[in-house]
């Protein structure tokens, strides 16, 4: 199954089922993950910033593609919403920017 590690969440890399986002393996996982708009990709606080795979994951959306012109993701971030895996594992890291206050990240 493939996997996403997290690097700056404790614990080990999340499966990640077949058909599902990056956000529901996350929060299957029992991790808090902000998503301010409902999981419908009309924002930017469910991002990821991918460090390794990013070839693994299904291409941009629209609403991916759309915030990328706005200057509001950079190509190496994807929001878990809109994003699948479709093989292998992936590496990346919640930005600083939509950390949660009640959550504890690692370096």
């Amino acid at each position: 199954m493939p996997t996403l590690l997290v690097q700056n969440l404790p614990g080990k890399p999340i499966p990640v089922a077949a058909g599902a986002t990056l956000l529901a393996a996350v929060q299957a996982a029992g991790h808090d993950w902000l998503h301010a708009c409902g999981a419908r990709g009309r924002c930017t606080t469910c991002r990821l910033q991918v460090v390794s795979g990013l070839d693994l994951l299904t291409p941009p959306t629209e609403p991916e593609l759309r915030y990328r012109a706005a200057g509001r993701l950079l190509p190496t971030e994807r929001l878990t919403c809109q994003t699948r895996l479709l093989a292998g594992e992936v590496t990346g890291r919640v930005p600083e920017a939509t950390k949660l206050p009640h959550m504890l990240y690692t370096e």
